[in-house]
């Protein structure tokens, strides 16, 4: 039998969450084009207080045997719609967490971010800014198991694409190192962070690897670059770095490339070596050889900006004798791609980003949580560099097997 609701006048129930507006009330502050936005915000917010009353297992000030925990406030949350940016405010609860269906979900770095602090957290060897923003994001009864299965999940991601097989020839290879606190055996030390870029021969720039390790040991770098050789990187021509000492030594043992020194990082060793009130005309005569059209001209004119500063600085110009083939290895490359392989310069971005986001934690409690966020933020850079126009010309990479490259300058024939 279908009964049909009541028509008498009698008072209706309270809810258990006082959320709604009077749709009057909603005309009355908003204009009309604001006003689908204003509604829009109104049910969410409703939906997600009635929705966290069924976790708590009460209503708001509401006593029972079922209650399972309590409200602790309010964290901001935008959600970006087609009626524009909504501003909601999602409920947080003293133990346990709350997360509305409905939101995007977190990305893979911001996840990994959590969990680094959670593990730290827990773990007990949280700093005081990371105890603040456990408190903040409201973590604080967050399960030690919950924490796990958050880990494996984000660890899995990132090892699928850091250990990803790498196809076809890839011709340009950058590497570059971040430093960063963790603490090892009780101490707090630095720590490496080496991450690899390479271009292949279709002009796209990939994230290829990363690693944690010592910053100076020649078996770390060696291991490392090994194991992007056993993936499948081939047909390198030329490797981009600073010129640490195990890694040069380890570029020598495991490819036949030519290596090219920081053009940016060598500078600033060479003007150590003169007066501060000097630098900028210095620097102006050592990069006339930068100009140049093609490496033979480049190599005349930067021996004789050596011959010239010998007189006044004789360690500079000595600087300049043994580093000329370092320096100057990449213009025996295609003029169209130099501007890109005279230095780690297109890694700083990247490396701001990931400083950015190790800033938040400030001191690792473990190396494998270091992979866990840095994995997480290189992945999501790489799929935005896939949305990009191509990275270098694709015609250029012909050239580089015409080229003439002096076999002084390949490092494979140089002592480490």
């Amino acid at each position: 039998m279908v009964e049909f609701a009541s028509f008498n006048h009698r008072p209706m129930e309270t809810p258990m969450t006082e959320t709604n507006m009077p749709l009057i009330e909603l005309l009355q502050k908003h204009d009309e084009g604001d006003f689908l936005r204003a509604v829009t915000e109104a049910v969410l917010q409703t939906l997600m207080e009635h929705d966290v009353e069924g976790v708590i297992g009460a209503g708001r000030y509401e006593r029972g045997d079922g209650r399972q925990t309590y409200r602790n406030g309010y964290r901001d949350r935008e959600l970006k719609t087609r009626l524009g940016a909504l501003n909601l405010r999602v409920p947080k609860l003293r133990q346990g967490s709350y997360f509305p269906g409905f939101l995007e979900p977190r990305r893979t770095s911001e996840k990994a971010l959590v969990a680094v602090i959670q593990e730290a957290w827990i773990g007990g060897v949280s700093t005081r800014k990371v105890d603040d923003l456990v408190q903040a994001m409201g973590l604080s009864g967050i399960s030690k198991s919950t924490v796990s299965k958050l880990c494996k999940d984000i660890d899995e991601r990132v090892g699928e694409f850091l250990n990803r097989p790498l196809a076809g020839d890839w011709p340009y290879l950058w590497l570059d190192a971040t430093y960063l606190k963790v603490r090892e055996g009780g101490r707090i030390v630095s720590v490496a962070a080496i991450i690899a870029v390479a271009v292949n021969t279709d002009g796209r720039r990939e994230i290829i690897g990363m690693t944690v390790g010592p910053s100076e040991a020649e078996t770390f770098w060696t291991e490392f670059l090994r194991s992007l050789k056993g993936r499948g990187l081939d047909g390198l021509k030329l490797v981009i770095s600073d010129a640490h000492t195990g890694l040069k030594a380890a570029i020598v043992r495991v490819f036949d490339a030519t290596w090219q020194r920081c053009r940016v990082h060598w500078m600033r060793n060479a003007l150590a070596h003169v007066p501060k009130g000097q630098h900028t005309v210095v620097a102006a005569a050592i990069r006339q050889a930068f100009t140049q059209p093609d490496q033979k001209v480049a190599q005349e004119v930067w021996r004789h900006v050596a011959d010239q500063l010998r007189p006044r600085w004789p360690k500079l110009a000595t600087l300049m004798d043994d580093s000329e083939g370092d320096v100057l290895a990449y213009m025996a490359f295609p003029a169209q791609h130099r501007t890109k392989l005279h230095s780690t310069n297109p890694l700083e971005r990247l490396n701001k980003e990931v400083k950015r986001r190790a800033d938040v934690v400030g001191i690792f409690p473990n190396e494998e949580s270091i992979i866990r966020l840095i994995g997480a933020v290189l992945f999501e850079q790489n799929d935005d560099w896939q949305a990009q126009h191509r990275y270098m010309q694709v015609e250029a990479f012909g050239l580089i097997d015409t080229a003439q490259i002096d076999p002084l300058l390949s490092i494979s024939t140089q002592a480490a």
